[in-house]
């Protein structure tokens, strides 16, 4: 039997969720033309949900996400640390 402790992340799981629902609101964005990461940026900035498109329900999507947790988890990323 093996003794080894399991380990369990939530942030590693909310990250993961945050991150599927990015990439699927930027393809939603993309695929109306527009231009995701400016669109994305403006929502992050403003918490205004016009920047985001409805389709492919997009908007109700990205309102899963807390901002200030969203802003954390790409510090994080963009550092590349582990915290």
């Amino acid at each position: 039997m093996n003794e080894k402790t399991m380990t369990f992340s939530v942030r590693d799981e909310r990250e993961s969720e945050m991150k599927e629902i990015l990439c699927t609101v930027y393809g939603a964005l993309k695929e109306k033309g527009y231009n995701p990461i400016n669109q994305l940026v403006g929502y992050i900035l403003s918490e205004d949900p016009t920047y985001i498109t409805t389709y492919k329900n997009a908007r109700s999507l990205i309102r899963h996400i807390d901002r200030d947790e969203l802003l954390q988890a790409l510090v994080r990323n963009y550092l590349g640390e582990e915290l």
